[in-house]
């Protein structure tokens, strides 16, 4: 084998600003998707060493169809249903994974799965492995998603139609119209696949995300990661039990896959009730976002943050890169986003607030970006 192909194309990437390269954890953390701060949590990390103590595994085996499947996964998603308020859950090993699963399985031959243009990359992955036809509608305009289901039909399309979206964009830090895209979904006898990965333990009732005003219906099926706001790792498919059964049979990124730890499971069982808890960890999480809204997103012309995802678009690659690693080497882990995670010519600072930083914190990045960015 020779390796030129691969090195011409890496001296590519490194041409146009995008070769990436994996860096240590270092400095004030605006990067990590631990929302609550949950990740070293106390309770959960007990929870676990009690686990350990009483004799549960640390790996599955096995695939959870052969002998991986663990009474610690099944109690994990007994809860899950429980508090997501749904007939049934599954846990995957993360969520990209997870957006696989759903894609592929799910949607039939003949259906049509209309997708927001900005959703996430296991989402589009998983479109390539499904049967179905797909679309991707213009971001959060629910008029192009009802245009494009009307197209489907007015060209003879009889199968079901699909919605994907994510319910708080992990790029954008905006959110879905979620009350007029079930609107939409009732009166086209669609399916709603709503991605919390971002919504969990964040918003909602207790931490049940975004879409809990929508929990129970039987159109319904929604993602909750557990490596984010959680601080665990995994995913959780929620929605009714025939569409579990189904992708317990046919999904083959689960069926195939060596099934999570059941340590992990029992981990997630414990964020479960850690960000049901947590209304002031929440409340401090907005505190912080009114933080930033003043120290950040003014001086610099943003909009008001809606969520804890703050995007400060730069458009250029190579000028996002550089102020990234300015801000790294001045002790803030703010990273730089560039195509194809995001669209060619929106490159840009991907700020994460959680709570593993503080209001001086926030101050002082906004002290520093005016100085690189305004």
């Amino acid at each position: 084998m020779t390796a030129e192909p691969f090195r011409s194309q890496l001296a590519a990437l490194e041409q146009r600003g995008r070769l990436r390269r994996l860096s240590p954890r270092a400095g004030r953390d605006f990067a990590s998707n631990d929302y609550l701060g949950l990740s070293s949590d106390p309770m959960i990390a007990q929870a676990v060493a009690d686990a350990v103590a009483r004799g549960v595994p640390l790996g599955s085996g096995g695939s959870r169809l052969l002998r991986g499947n663990a009474p610690e996964h099944e109690g994990l998603e007994a809860k899950a249903a429980d508090f997501f308020r749904t007939q049934a859950a599954l846990f995957l090993a993360n969520g990209y994974v997870a957006n696989l699963a759903l894609l592929s399985a799910l949607p039939q031959r003949g259906d049509l799965i209309v997708a927001d243009e900005l959703v996430h990359a296991s989402v589009h992955d998983g479109i390539r492995m499904s049967k179905a036809s797909a679309v991707f509608a213009r971001h959060n305009d629910v008029q192009n998603f009802a245009d494009l289901i009307a197209a489907f039909r007015a060209e003879g399309g009889k199968g079901r139609v699909w919605i994907a979206v994510e319910t708080l964009y992990s790029m954008e830090g905006d959110m879905a119209p979620l009350a007029d895209l079930a609107k939409l979904a009732a009166r086209h006898e669609a399916m709603l696949l709503l991605d919390e990965a971002h919504g969990t333990g964040v918003f909602g009732p207790s931490g049940r995300g975004l879409s809990a005003g929508l929990d129970g219906l039987h159109n319904v099926v929604t993602l909750h990661t557990c490596g984010k706001a959680m601080g665990a790792e995994g995913a959780l498919i929620c929605g009714p039990r025939i569409l579990i059964d189904y992708l317990v049979n046919r999904a083959r990124p689960f069926i195939y896959s060596t099934a999570p730890s059941p340590l992990m499971a029992v981990a997630a069982a414990a964020a479960i009730d850690r960000i049901e808890a947590a209304d002031n960890r929440r409340d401090r999480l907005a505190t912080l976002r009114q933080d930033a809204a003043e120290a950040i997103c003014a001086p610099l012309g943003l909009s008001r943050p809606r969520s804890q995802i703050i995007p400060v678009i730069l458009e250029d690659d190579a000028r996002t890169m550089a102020t990234a690693a300015a801000l790294q080497e001045a002790g803030f882990d703010v990273r730089g986003i560039r195509p194809p995670t995001v669209p060619a010519g929106t490159s840009r600072l991907r700020i994460s607030l959680s709570l593993n930083v503080g209001r001086n914190d926030v101050l002082a990045l906004g002290e520093l970006l005016r100085s690189h960015v305004a």
